[in-house]
């Protein structure tokens, strides 16, 4: 086959795929996942830099842990997500906690804030899943202030959730030319997404320690809350989800590093290797 007859790349109906995840993140509730994950917005908004009485955005909150990170640095955040549902919980938990957040429903790909209206914009395993990568990178940079920065939290496809992804995919092939969300935990996709208006991009591995009784309880914790596997089981028929959660399993064994010790009982212990990147705006 010549160059003038291979065959044109097919190309995604982004629209449909939003919808699909957002019907997905809606689902279960990712909250009781995502608040295992607070350290993460914790490390996030020290690496920031985050000052009293700065502005700062929150994309694709979930339930509102680098909200809550920022708040408590005394900076005036607000807190967007395309689940309502999930923020919601970030209000009962900013409730809680006597903290002043503003919570409103947003797309990150189409954010509803003035240009450079904040002083630095967050998002923790969030924007990362957005089906059109370079205009939410855009919208972020738009939306920041010259000088500002871009704070994210990004699964790399080497980790633990890069790989479980990997799983889904093989049970549940994703639309032909999506761009994989695990990508945004690379830094060549980074430069690409920010490329000339960054000033300045400082990328660290980190490491967030996923803790359960055992591969089973994970599966079945992931499979009752976390969407994006809760509907990859639902629409299997029962063999081929037997098979997905065998290859969860094997997953995690693998990556296991709980040793087994007398007296004490058994766990899992699964490292999930993040990028915490910081984007300076040009």
């Amino acid at each position: 086959m010549n160059a003038m007859t291979q065959p044109v790349p097919a190309s995604p109906d982004l629209a449909a795929v939003k919808q699909r995840q957002q019907a997905a993140w809606s689902s279960g509730n990712y909250a009781v996942v995502g608040t295992t994950l607070q350290i993460v917005g914790e490390r996030l908004a020290e690496a920031a830099d985050l000052r009293w009485d700065e502005r700062v955005l929150d994309v694709a909150a979930g339930n509102g842990n680098a909200s809550l990170a920022a708040a408590r640095r005394g900076c005036a955040v607000t807190s967007t997500d395309y689940v309502p549902a999930l923020l919601e919980r970030g209000r009962q938990r900013a409730g809680a906690e006597q903290l002043d957040i503003a919570f409103q429903v947003a797309d990150a790909e189409a954010l509803p804030f003035g240009d450079a209206s904040f002083d630095a914009v967050l998002s923790t395993f969030g924007v990362m899943f957005t089906p059109d990568h370079a205009r939410a990178a855009r919208e972020m940079l738009r939306v920041c202030r010259p000088g500002g920065r871009i704070a994210l939290a990004n699964w790399t496809p080497e980790g633990f959730i890069g790989q479980v992804f990997k799983v889904l995919g093989k049970h549940l092939p994703p639309p032909p030319g999506l761009q994989p969300p695990s990508l945004w935990g690379t830094r060549a996709h980074l430069d690409e997404l920010f490329g000339e208006q960054a000033a300045r991009t400082v990328v660290t591995p980190r490491t967030f320690n996923f803790r359960y009784r055992s591969p089973a309880h994970l599966i079945e914790v992931f499979r009752a809350w976390y969407g994006p596997v809760q509907k990859a089981f639902e629409a299997l028929p029962a063999e081929q989800g037997l098979a997905l959660a065998h290859d969860l399993a094997e997953l995690q064994e693998r990556l296991n590093i709980s040793p087994a010790e007398p007296g004490r009982p058994a766990a899992l212990l699964v490292p999930g290797e993040y990028l915490e990147v910081v984007v300076t705006r040009a």
